[in-house]
């Protein structure tokens, strides 16, 4: 098997578990583990879609890395000023 059809089966089961466990309530889609397998899903999917010279997807799973970071940033600039949620 080919090293992008690894990264490629890694990455979407990563994004797919974060949207299945978000689905069933039991992580918020504000919460550091959904981000964390979102982000890290998109990310190796890019990878493997770069290995693959498959640019559309590429440009879908970078952009999608970079959408799923928004929560992030905003979760930090929350903390760094204190509040909580």
């Amino acid at each position: 098997m080919l090293i992008s059809n690894i990264l490629g089966t890694i990455g979407v089961t990563l994004l797919l578990l974060a949207y299945f466990l978000h689905g069933r309530n039991i992580i918020s889609h504000t919460g550091i583990i959904y981000i964390t397998l979102n982000f890290s899903g998109a990310v190796i999917a890019c990878i493997s879609s770069l290995l693959l010279q498959f640019y559309p997807f590429v440009v879908l799973e970078g952009i999608w890395a970079i959408v799923s970071l928004l929560p992030f940033i905003k979760r930090r600039g929350r903390e760094e000023k204190g509040v909580r949620r």
